[in-house]
């Protein structure tokens, strides 16, 4: 293990820290850590949301230090449909909708960019189905000639605390193996797909990261990897040519950020030690330390609502988990509101207790 060696006793979200107050942790976090976050869709985004605000906001040098000295977001870049499948298509771009969430996550001005950027145009042959967001990274791509400049560009407009970058500028394409064998192309037809999902692949498999991202995963103290879609959202970031060995080679902690739910074609019936597992599986190396997982029991509603999807929550295996050598941390970090998500602030006090441990583990 890089930071920490993982015991035989999970550790609860209370024996790390409660959730970081305004003042007085972040006033007392002598020596700020570094953070990276890797992953997509709407789980991404939620943890973004915690973390932004413990980052220092650029251009205010008199504001005191947050407990966050840099952030950087590393965003999945396959999907193929809706308006990011037409941009796609139509302009041989990257697609922008998952980093357009990131962005809104990180902005300064969350609500009113949120309401701007997710609007989606409701008439109008050309633009009906279109996020305004999408087209706004879709023009900068033009201006600028580079899909990963243009995300640059918008982060600096909009003021985002923190980096954002696609784990790999390539025009690639999600190929999965299914268990009757076939092959699906696309990210949106392994979705659909009824099958159970046995391999994940890239098309290209030679795709590159960027060097900025290899650079902010070896500088990191605190790397996350989830929560978010096993397959369309995490694996698929650590497809990436140089990903696997950067993180195993990494020397900050490594948390596995575990989903609250099981999603179809995705995890239905698998635990949280087969996720890690299934992620293992394609990285072929261990690069988990932690693995943060909710312990706490949902309300019978919520459990009924979700049933008649045929998702159920997670089980939490500690014992499997930390038979794999990944240290659990265990605790209540669910938000139960129409859809279930993680608690932001929570989930976030946790991960910088962690980052504060590592850090004094090398000093």
């Amino acid at each position: 293990m890089n930071a920490a060696t993982p015991a035989n006793t999970p550790r609860s979200s209370q024996e790390l820290s409660e959730e970081p107050s305004a003042g007085t942790e972040e006033s007392a976090f002598a020596q700020p850590v570094r953070v990276v976050a890797i992953g997509g869709g709407t789980g991404l985004s939620t943890l973004l949301r915690g973390l932004r605000r413990h980052v220092t906001a650029a251009g205010h040098p008199a504001a005191a230090p947050g407990p966050i000295s840099d952030l950087a977001a590393v965003v999945t870049v396959t999907d193929d449909g809706g308006s990011s499948g037409r941009l796609r298509k139509g302009f041989n771009m990257l697609p922008p909708g998952d980093l357009r969430n990131c962005m809104v996550a990180l902005s300064e001005e969350e609500d009113l960019l949120a309401r701007l950027f997710n609007h989606r145009f409701r008439a109008g042959d050309a633009l009906q189905g279109h996020n305004f967001g999408n087209l706004f990274v879709a023009a900068l791509t033009e201006i600028t000639g580079d899909f990963g400049q243009a995300i640059q560009l918008a982060s600096r407009i909009l003021a985002t605390r923190g980096r954002i970058y696609p784990v790999t500028t390539a025009n690639v394409t999600l190929v999965a193996r299914m268990d009757d064998g076939s092959l699906v192309r696309g990210e949106t037809g392994i979705t659909a797909s009824r099958r159970r999902i046995v391999e994940l692949m890239l098309d290209p498999v030679d795709a590159a990261p960027l060097p900025e991202t290899l650079e902010a995963i070896e500088r990191a103290d605190l790397i996350t990897v989830g929560p978010g879609s096993l397959y369309t959202s995490l694996i698929t970031n650590l497809l990436v040519q140089g990903i696997p060995s950067a993180l195993t080679n990494a020397r900050g902690v490594r948390v596995y950020i575990c989903n609250l739910m099981t999603q179809a074609n995705e995890s239905l019936g698998l635990t949280a030690s087969e996720h890690i597992e299934r992620i293992y599986e394609h990285t072929r190396a261990p690069i988990f330390d932690y693995a943060l997982v909710n312990t706490a029991p949902f309300s019978p509603e919520t459990l009924a609502r979700y049933a008649a999807e045929g998702a159920s929550p997670i089980v939490p295996d500690i014992e499997r988990i930390e038979a794999l050598g990944v240290r659990c941390i265990a605790g209540d970090f669910a938000s139960e509101e129409s859809v279930v998500r993680h608690a932001a602030g929570r989930v976030t006090g946790a991960l910088l207790a962690l980052g504060r441990t590592a850090l004094a583990g090398r000093a």
